[in-house]
């Protein structure tokens, strides 16, 4: 059930007043529409304003960070302590939004100014901006890919054919130009989107005496199982596997062959604000990363009342690959 409320919006002076322009639908924001998560954490965390992915406009700034009329992005993760050590987005004292704290599915945003990263003007597509968020993501978990793997990338796979394995394989393309791409995937029609990969493949037709130096796990859910232990068979040893997907159950890996073989299994969740700016600097920098990003973009809902937001979460349900976008019109 999706309810109007209304909550008084005290302004201190040191917050951002934004209006939505665009948002798009993320799977966990499904599973709370859908209740499909434990009943444990539905109960803990409902009710709350969904939607974690958005662009907004700046319709007033105290603080005289941005100017009134600039598109912003507003980052999700809110940090509530320092620490030199441990980024913000694995603290465990920091908040998220649309997850036990309410999102942006909202008329009127606040966000303090270190929340917000301004969208280059360069950046004309609002829709693929919409779901920034998805895409900092991604860009974070190549940049710790960066830090912890070894320096031999000739060949890298990826694992998954949905939206986070696309987005996972566009930033490495673009941030590893000189890697071969390989994609392993189920749906050929999904896998035929991936034009910039040396390679894709279905899971079951890999060509034998394929290996790869490195590899990113983007399933996700039942099928982390199988991915993962394949990516364990055709790694090359001392490799990075790099796992992005979520899974609400435990899964069964063959750590016989993760000893013997030296790898390094390497956890990424969510994103930090520099995670946003440096998304928004590669979207300046690489107009072409927009054009393939835009493949993305499904279904753009009007939305103006209540059940055209039913509309765009029941159109989102049936989307196996791409992003169901809100185009806020309240």
């Amino acid at each position: 059930m999706i309810d109007v409320t209304y909550k008084e919006q005290e302004l201190d002076g040191k917050s951002v007043l934004l209006r939505p322009v665009k948002m798009s639908i993320c799977k966990a924001d499904q599973r709370y529409y859908q209740g499909t998560r434990s009943q444990a954490a539905l109960k803990k965390k409902l009710p709350m304003a969904l939607i974690h992915e958005c662009v907004a406009q700046v319709i007033y700034d105290p603080t005289n960070t941005f100017s009134v009329g600039d598109l912003v992005v507003p980052v999700p993760t809110v940090p509530t302590e320092e620490d030199e050590i441990i980024a913000e987005n694995y603290r465990l004292s920091s908040y998220f939004r649309s997850s036990g704290y309410d999102g942006f599915l909202q008329d009127l945003i606040a966000c303090t100014p270190d929340r917000l990263v301004k969208l280059p003007e360069a950046v004309k597509n609002l829709n693929v901006a919409s779901f920034t968020e998805l895409v900092s993501v991604c860009v974070h978990a190549v940049d710790r890919f960066r830090r912890f793997s070894h320096e031999r990338r000739d060949k890298i796979g990826v694992w998954g054919d949905g939206n986070v394995g696309y987005i996972a394989a566009l930033v490495l393309h673009y941030q590893f130009p000189d890697s071969k791409l390989y994609v392993f995937g189920t749906v050929e029609e999904k896998l035929s989107y991936f034009s910039f990969a040396e390679g894709t493949y279905h899971v079951d037709h890999v060509p034998e005496g394929l290996t790869v130096d490195h590899a990113f796990e983007c399933v996700g859910g039942a099928g982390c199982r199988p991915a993962i232990n394949q990516m364990i068979d055709l790694i090359n040893p001392e490799g990075t596997i790099c796992l992005m997907g979520v899974s609400e159950n435990f899964v069964d890996i063959n750590t016989r062959m993760v000893l013997e073989k030296g790898l390094r299994l390497c956890g990424s969740s969510r994103s930090s604000a520099a995670d946003f700016q440096a998304t928004v600097d590669l979207f300046a920098a690489h107009p072409h990363m927009v054009s393939y990003l835009d493949n993305l973009v499904g279904d753009v809902v009007p939305v103006t009342c209540i059940p055209d937001l039913h509309k765009a979460f029941d159109s989102d349900i049936h989307r196996s690959f791409g992003k169901t976008v809100i185009d806020w019109k309240k």
